[in-house]
C-alpha cells in the first residue's frame, strides 16, 4: 500500500507538471453533442479526462457539482475511470466536509470507501475533531482550507490569531500538529500571491493545493515564486473553468497544455 505522500509523488512524476484540473461539470455550459446525452455529466466528465489525462497529475472532482444533478452514482463512476484510465493521477474529492468528530468519521467513509478518493478538501473551522477523521489512514490525506481564493476570504481567514494572520496560525498547526503521516495538504488561493508566501514560511513542507489560477485571474510564475518549497516542489495547481469550458476536446486539450507547458517552465525555472 503506497502512503499519500508516495502517491503525490507518483502523480508529480506520471505527469511532469503540478496542473490539476477540476471536474465541476455544469450542463448548461457543456458541449450540445454532451447536453443531450443520457447521462452528461458522467459523459463530459469522460470527455475531459479522455482530452487531458496524460497531463494532469491530479484530478480534482467538485461533489456539490454532481450532487446538486443527483450525480452521485456519475461521481463514483467518475473516480473509477479515472482509476482505469490513469492510475497514477491522484484524486481529489472537493467536498469541503467540517463537522465534529463522529460525523467527519462518516464523511471520511464516504470519501474513501464510498468514493474511492485518495484525498478530500476539509474545512477546519470546529478545529481538530473536524480534521483528524480524515487523518487516520496514511494512504489518504485530508486538504485543509487555509487561505482560499474567493475574494471575501480575508475577512475571516486574515483575522489577527496571537500577532498573526489567522490563516498562518491554521498552517502552523497544520504542519507541526495534523501531518503526523505525511498526509495533510493545504488548500492555498493563486488570487493573494503574498499570503501564498506567508503560508509557506508557516508550513515550509506540507504540499499545497492552489485554485485561482486561469479565471479567477491567479498568476502561474506568482504561485511557483511565492508558493513552492525550497527544492521547487509541492505545488498542485487546480484549472477548472479555463480548460472545461474552452470548446471541443481539441480546444480543451490545448487550454490543457498551455497551463501545462506554463507550469513546467515555471517549475524548471524555480
Amino acid at each position: 500500500m503506497l502512503r499519500f505522500s508516495q502517491k503525490l509523488d507518483r502523480a508529480w512524476a506520471v505527469s511532469g507538471t503540478s496542473l490539476c484540473v477540476g471536474l465541476d461539470p455544469v450542463i448548461a455550459r457543456m458541449p450540445p453533442e454532451i447536453r443531450i446525452a443520457p447521462r452528461p455529466v458522467l459523459a463530459f466528465n469522460r470527455f475531459i479526462i479522455d482530452a487531458v489525462g496524460d497531463l494532469v497529475c491530479a484530478f480534482k472532482p467538485q461533489f456539490a457539482h454532481h450532487a446538486a444533478e443527483a450525480a452521485e452514482s456519475d461521481l463514483a463512476e467518475t473516480i473509477a475511470y479515472i482509476r482505469k484510465t490513469r492510475p497514477g493521477v491522484l484524486i481529489i474529492l472537493d467536498a469541503k466536509r467540517g463537522d465534529i468528530g463522529s460525523t467527519a468519521e462518516m464523511y471520511a467513509r464516504e470519501a474513501f470507501d464510498r468514493y474511492d478518493a485518495d484525498a478530500v478538501t476539509v474545512n477546519p473551522f470546529m478545529g481538530d475533531d473536524a480534521v483528524l477523521p480524515f487523518l487516520t489512514r496514511p494512504d489518504r490525506g485530508a486538504v485543509v482550507l487555509c487561505r482560499t481564493s474567493n475574494p471575501d476570504a480575508a475577512r475571516v481567514q486574515g483575522l489577527n490569531s496571537s500577532g498573526e494572520p489567522l490563516f498562518a496560525a491554521l498552517a502552523r498547526r497544520a504542519e507541526t500538529v495534523w501531518n503526523r503521516d505525511g498526509n495533510v495538504m493545504l488548500v492555498v488561493g493563486a488570487t493573494a500571491p503574498e499570503d501564498l508566501a506567508t503560508v509557506r514560511a508557516a508550513a515550509p513542507s506540507l504540499p499545497f493545493l492552489v485554485p485561482g489560477v486561469g479565471e479567477q485571474g491567479g498568476s502561474a510564475e506568482e504561485v511557483v515564486r511565492r508558493g513552492a518549497r525550497a527544492d521547487g516542489s509541492g505545488l498542485i495547481v487546480s484549472v477548472s473553468r479555463a480548460i472545461l469550458h474552452a470548446g471541443d476536446a481539441n480546444a480543451v486539450r490545448a487550454a490543457a497544455l498551455r497551463f501545462h507547458a506554463e507550469l513546467k517552465t515555471r517549475e524548471a525555472v524555480g
